[in-house]
């Protein structure tokens, strides 16, 4: 695999950039690089995910190359399910970009792609026979997230004669969160309620069992101790006290065990703001901290902290996905019925784009909208932006927007995350396509789905067929 440094990424020229790849152009349209959002949309049709392959690249080269200057020893995993398709894997494999899959599908696809993978990591609450088979035959290192895990990795691995690589996902108790509140990702409470209820992880004693138990096997080999904060908020102090903690617990395990940790994972979560918001609830603004404050106040703690436990300096990971592909990823809807009620002041705007395919929509994800066609036209009046399910399918409330028509486009900004690989198919609704832009370059990447794709799960047994057809 070739992780040399790449060739550096031309940025093109916007009348307003939105990002370094994404702006308005001369003409008034959206752009993606060298292509027009609107002759995207008219060539490969809507809903469509339009991903920037340079602003992918440089979103991951920036956050790398913040963590690098601040620490000697640093590994970036691009986090596969915030967009999983193989050809953005391929990107991160050129990048030099390790893998963290979840599941045995993910880690299917990122070895397909051909990343390297010792590179990789295997997270995962319930993992199968299969993956975990899967994982050991392929040198991946496997978090281990359940005490009976550790017997099956290796059983595994005396039956095929490998040696494993494993980690531990380990359960922070984050006490001095206690009193701090933030976005519920994982049920409700403190940031320190939330890490302790949710299901990831095993607790300070297990871990220690299991550390002892990895060196007792000698066919397993103790790589790293794993936790990921999630993107609960976007304070630096916040992700401070995760990254004390976790050199907190690699002391007891060197004091309890004598063994070393190589390398401590801190996950993901790391917010990354814009000027016209962004995130759950429009959080992410520019008070955002960058990534460069992120990796300095982050890595002076692990450095401080290490010094003060007297242990020698970890090899860090990192286990990003929204902050790489977010704000890569536009995705474009055509506008269809319009309707106005005056006596209440309320406009509706109908697009073939929906919460099937904006999904983080529904918990409160906000994302800036962007007339396509009419991109630094004057706002007439705030209106709700919806999809067309037999729900509420609510896209933006109260948005200044230009007046539109149908058949305009829409686009909607920081669509990478978690976007295409949650979509769904209520009501019957197709998947959109995706197209990788770079420079003039645009090319499919997710085929748009076909009835056929959607019908073809579907059985009717023919005890069924006979009551509707059969001859009475």
């Amino acid at each position: 695999m070739n992780d040399a440094p790449r060739e550096e990424l031309k940025q093109p020229r916007f009348e307003k950039n939105f990002t370094e790849f994404i702006g308005i152009r001369d003409d008034g349209h959206l752009g993606v690089e060298a292509r027009d959002c609107v002759e995207l949309a008219e060539t490969f049709g809507t809903p469509l995910y339009v991903v920037s392959e340079n602003q992918f690249r440089h979103n991951y080269r920036q956050f790398r190359d913040a963590f690098v200057r601040h620490y000697p020893n640093v590994e970036v995993m691009y986090s596969n399910k915030a967009m999983n398709g193989p050809a953005l894997r391929h990107v991160m494999n050129q990048e030099g970009a390790g893998g963290d899959c979840f599941g045995e599908n993910e880690l299917y696809i990122a070895l397909l792609a051909g990343r390297t993978p010792g590179s990789m990591v295997l997270n995962g609450s319930n993992k199968t026979p299969h993956e975990i088979e899967v994982a050991v035959l392929n040198g991946v290192c496997i978090n281990i997230d359940a005490m009976g895990e550790l017997d099956l990795i290796d059983e595994t691995a005396r039956r095929l004669g490998r040696d494993a690589d494993v980690g531990i996902r380990v359960k922070l108790e984050l006490k001095p969160l206690g009193k701090r509140f933030a976005t519920q990702m994982h049920g409700p409470g403190s940031l320190s309620d939330q890490a302790r209820n949710h299901k990831w992880g095993m607790p300070l004693d297990q871990t220690l069992e299991l550390v002892k138990r990895i060196e007792a096997a000698p066919h397993l080999r103790f790589q790293e101790l794993n936790y990921h904060l999630s993107r609960m908020d976007n304070i630096t102090d916040d992700f401070v006290v995760m990254a004390r903690e976790m050199v907190e617990w690699a002391a007891a395990v060197k004091r309890e065990t004598g063994v070393s940790v190589p390398t401590l994972d801190l996950g993901g979560g790391w917010a990354q703001g814009r000027p016209e918001k962004t995130g759950p609830h429009g959080e992410d603004d520019v008070d955002t901290p960058s990534f460069e404050e992120y990796a300095k106040t982050v890595c002076t703690a692990v450095k401080d902290a290490c010094g003060a436990h007297g242990l020698d300096l970890p090899g860090l990971k990192f286990e990003v996905g929204r902050s790489l592909i977010g704000s890569a990823v536009v995705a474009l809807g055509r506008v269809g019925a319009t309707k106005e009620w005056p006596e209440y002041a309320k406009s509706w705007v109908n697009l073939d784009l929906s919460t099937n395919h904006l999904s983080p929509v529904a918990e409160g994800w906000h994302y800036h909208v962007v007339v396509a066609n009419k991109a630094n036209a004057h706002a007439a009046g705030p209106v709700d932006v919806v999809g067309p399910l037999c729900s509420p399918d609510n896209l933006a409330f109260d948005r200044p927007l230009p007046s539109m028509d149908a058949g305009d486009i829409v686009a909607f900004l920081d669509a990478g995350a978690y976007t295409e690989s949650r979509a769904a198919n209520f009501n019957a609704q197709l998947r959109p396509a995706a197209v990788l832009v770079s420079g003039d370059d645009a090319d499919v990447i997710t085929e748009r789905e076909q009835l056929r794709d959607v019908m073809g799960r579907f059985r009717v047994p023919s005890r069924v067929l006979n009551l509707s057809f059969g001859r009475t």
